[in-house]
């Protein structure tokens, strides 16, 4: 049994973090903070907990503190820590995990790019603080580095897109089957892919009954997207990224275009590119590769782990396509970190996170 730590609890990822932790059969307590509502109930702001919290001894479900404290409170009590913070915030409290020999997993930006300093300040505009610790961190996708994964002391936890794409490409990228000059990922996503704090972008009369394109040709998860693809592919990749903003709460959908490389074109079949796919997610406990015929929705992946997608050759045989489907706030963010967990602490690696999706 460990205890787990989540530093901003009150935002929906870090919520989604207390109500995989809660039942993960692993995890004695579990300590909260945020600086927005430091001292107070998290049930009195997710009433979803309600009843849960038990403030005489600060016990939720006999687990975790119901008091929101603070940050220093939780990395000491903790042998985990998850960070769900904004950008540049994390590296501190990763520095203080590392000298007192706790294990940090981060669910923004600051560190998915390894060492890569330059391309983290060109896109997140900020230096770092803590250059040494970034040596100890590992990406966080399992299907791509499950094993570093296991040793790891921190994790930068992948974006929310940049799952659902990379998993979409990978097996493409890994057997050499498309050209890498000019890949196209067209994605849309829930609202709580924007954060729970208000804006004139994700608010109810802004995005209800409206589809809008947002962050064309500049989004922040492209360079995420590019590394992993070329890292995959062992070349460079072309890519092309288009984010959507759709009226619903959570999940997301990528339809993926890659031109099949020269000697593929014309000369594969769907139903061999889906046998690939197949084969190579078979062992994935969360990569669901949908019979033929069957096309994916965000509605069958809701409140799981699971990232559905599908397979199609298109435009004379020319062009693969790819749909790939998950919830953005488990598979893209809290499941996902829960997934890296368990992998670093030696648990199966589905303890927790072994959720049905809902049917509707």
């Amino acid at each position: 049994m460990i205890s787990a730590g989540v530093i901003g609890a009150t935002g929906y990822a870090g919520v989604e973090l207390v109500r995989l932790l809660l039942r993960h059969p692993q995890v004695g307590s579990i300590y909260v903070s945020s600086i927005s509502f430091e001292g107070q109930q998290l049930e009195d702001i997710y009433q979803n907990l309600f009843g849960l919290c038990d403030s005489s001894d600060g016990k939720i479900c006999g687990k975790t503190t119901g008091v929101l404290t603070t940050a220093e409170e939780v990395v000491a009590a903790s042998d985990v820590v998850f960070t769900a913070l904004p950008h540049g915030v994390a590296e501190k409290h990763a520095d203080e995990c590392i000298r007192t020999g706790k294990k940090l997993i981060d669910l923004s930006a600051d560190f998915r790019f390894d060492q890569d300093e330059a391309t983290f300040k060109e896109w997140y505009k900020k230096d770092w603080d803590f250059p040494a610790v970034h040596a100890e961190s590992v990406y966080g996708l399992p299907e791509m580095y499950r094993e570093k994964i296991r040793s790891a002391r921190i994790i930068g936890n992948p974006g929310c897109y940049v799952t659902s794409a990379t998993l979409g490409l990978l097996p493409a990228l890994k057997k050499g089957l498309v050209a890498t000059d000019t890949i196209i990922v067209d994605s849309k996503s829930g609202v709580t892919g924007a954060g729970r704090n208000p804006t004139m972008t994700n608010q109810f009369c802004e995005c209800g009954e409206s589809v809008m394109a947002y962050g064309v040709g500049g989004h922040r998860h492209q360079p995420e997207i590019k590394r992993n693809c070329s890292i995959a592919a062992g070349k460079d990749c072309g890519i092309v990224f288009t984010p959507h903003l759709l009226p619903m709460s959570r999940g997301i959908i990528s339809t993926i275009y890659a031109p099949l490389a020269p000697e593929f074109a014309g000369k594969l079949s769907v139903a061999q590119v889906h046998q690939l796919y197949k084969e190579f997610y078979e062992k994935e406990p969360f990569v669901r590769v949908l019979d033929a015929g069957k096309n994916p929705t965000t509605r069958n992946v809701r409140y799981s782990n699971y990232c559905d997608m599908q397979v199609y050759v298109v435009d004379g045989g020319k062009m693969l396509q790819v749909v790939s489907v998950l919830d953005n706030m488990v598979k893209g963010a809290s499941g996902q970190a829960v997934q890296n967990m368990n992998l670093m602490f030696g648990f199966e690696e589905t303890a927790g996170i072994d959720l049905i999706p809902a049917a509707f």
